[in-house]
């Protein structure tokens, strides 16, 4: 099981970015969260991972923080939210967020979320509830790796798009999220990231 990598950032796409380490290429999927952490390319990152094996395909999944890391587990023991959802939450919310959204049961904001419907968000709220022990207190995930975000993207709004799409929406509809933001000298996974925000308010 990998749990940790280290090694140069060679491409970063929202979700996907590329770590060389020591000349092997690792591919991995990351929340918006962690994105807004991540240094330039070329530059040394370090991520906690989570891998996933299934018959048909491995995945990787990378987190700037160990706390973010754990909360994406325990999302993954919700019946009915596989990696994919999780990792939508975690974009769209940061670990306080979520445990206010369990402790008060409201499921009107998860349910603004890609992926989520009403039933996921009820059984996401009872389940999560038992687990609540086990999720950072408090505050929004750090960001431990510094440095600055940006790729040197010819169309972040663009990217941002196939981003959202990634995560489980729609393409009108991220297309939609997009535009309505004023995307300026923005940062894809930064327009990312407005554009989640801005559904579960």
């Amino acid at each position: 099981m990998i749990a940790w990598l280290k090694g140069v950032l060679r491409e970063k796409q929202p979700p996907w970015l590329l770590i060389d380490v020591g000349g092997i290429g690792y591919e991995l999927q990351a929340s918006m969260t962690t994105f807004s952490a991540l240094p330039s390319t070329g530059t040394d990152v370090a991520l906690f991972a989570h891998q996933v094996v299934r018959e048909d395909a491995h995945q990787l999944f990378g987190f700037a923080e160990r706390s973010e890391r754990d909360v994406f587990r325990q999302l993954l023991k919700v019946n009915g939210v596989g990696a994919k959802v999780a990792l939508a939450i975690l974009s769209g919310m940061d670990a306080a967020t979520l445990g206010r959204c369990v402790l008060e049961g409201d499921t009107t904001r998860l349910t603004r979320l890609p992926g989520i419907g009403k039933k996921t968000a009820e059984r996401l709220v009872i389940e999560m509830r038992d687990r609540l022990g086990n999720l950072p207190g408090g505050g929004e995930l750090g960001s431990p790796l510094g440095g600055a975000s940006g790729n040197g993207a010819t169309d972040p709004a663009s990217e941002a798009v196939s981003a959202l799409i990634a995560l489980g929406l729609k393409g009108p509809e991220a297309s939609r999220r997009v535009s309505a933001i004023d995307c300026g000298s923005l940062a894809s996974e930064d327009i990312v990231r407005l554009a989640l925000k801005a559904m579960v308010k």
